[in-house]
């Protein structure tokens, strides 16, 4: 049976030459891997979660006060219906907030990266939201060690590259599928089942979801749709657009989407919280030389910006 595989992240440092080639194979085969012994307590986790949805439960017009029309979501709240997947005639269902680096205001990314804003109706917002931030930031430092092993590169290749990162922590709420009638007419007729969120591929360098209240992630592979579940303290961590670029493709950024469940929980709010990690802002991607062969020719031949990469998609998914 095709599967996502689960990889104890602790191998690293007991057993690394086996781990990294694992690690390494998911990541080529299903641009997807989950992974376990990663030490974020449950308890980080789960005030996080319970934090997140004492805001999505707030009045609309309270909401409204955290969104910054024209800033492409970059910090605060984006309202149910705005993000579409690209190319997608459907809007998402779903409302998030976006949480970003703390870096100083005389930085040279100052002006891409703008100061987080937090809702002041629930206290333990900044706290279990930035905690979970920084947390998912040195998880991911760690598995791009492992993955730059896995190409030639010194394990620290990426750490300078990231240690700016424009990354986002994205708390999401899909509302439940209550009435049927909420969903667009035509999208019904044509027996849609990725209501909740349409096929994509994630912008970034690789994407950490903690957690998840309801069933529905799916990833392409092979041309079939494949759930993705995890147990015990399990996060999946994918590959982004960003970081195939770079790899010339030896890494996949592959086709993901949230289905509505065929069960009880479609009637069910759904929580979840990826963290994209972003290089920073300047960080060229062009394809790395030991990405390049024969048999892998460069597939780009302009030079693009992390930073003007993300304004292009940006664009095409309707936040800009």
């Amino acid at each position: 049976m095709r599967q996502v595989p689960t990889l104890d992240i602790r191998r690293y440092d007991s057993d690394r030459d086996a781990f990294v080639a694992e690690l390494g194979a998911a990541y080529r085969r299903f641009g997807f891997c989950c992974i376990s012994g990663h030490g974020i307590p449950r308890e980080l986790i789960d005030g996080a979660y319970q934090a997140f949805e004492q805001f999505f439960a707030l009045p609309t017009e309270t909401k409204m006060k955290y969104h910054v029309p024209g800033s492409g979501g970059a910090r605060g709240y984006t309202p149910f219906k705005v993000e579409t997947a690209k190319d997608s005639r459907y809007p998402d269902l779903k409302e998030f907030w976006h949480v970003g680096r703390e870096i100083p205001r005389d930085s040279k990314f100052a002006e891409v990266m703008p100061p987080n804003l937090w809702p002041e109706e629930v206290p333990q917002f900044k706290p279990c939201g930035y905690g979970l931030y920084e947390a998912l930031d040195q998880l991911g430092t760690r598995v791009l060690r492992a993955l730059a092993l896995h190409i030639g590169l010194p394990e620290d290749y990426f750490e300078d590259k990231t240690d700016q990162g424009n990354s986002i922590l994205r708390p999401i709420h899909y509302p439940p599928i209550i009435d049927e009638s909420s969903i667009d007419e035509s999208r019904t007729q044509a027996n849609i089942p990725n209501v909740r969120a349409g096929a994509h591929e994630d912008i970034n360098f690789i994407t950490l979801l903690v957690g998840a209240s309801a069933e529905g992630l799916e990833v392409l592979s092979e041309g079939q749709w494949l759930p993705i579940t995890t147990e015990g303290d399990a996060i999946v961590v994918n590959i982004g657009d960003m970081l195939q670029r770079l790899t010339n493709h030896v890494y996949p950024s592959t086709s993901h989407r949230v289905v509505n469940p065929q069960n009880e929980n479609a009637r069910k709010p759904r929580y979840s919280v990826p963290f994209f990690l972003h290089p920073n802002p300047d960080v060229v991607l062009d394809p790395l030389p030991e990405c390049v062969t024969a048999d892998n020719p460069s597939r780009y031949d302009t030079s693009l910006t992390s930073h003007e990469y993300l304004m292009q998609r940006l664009r095409e998914i309707k936040l800009i």
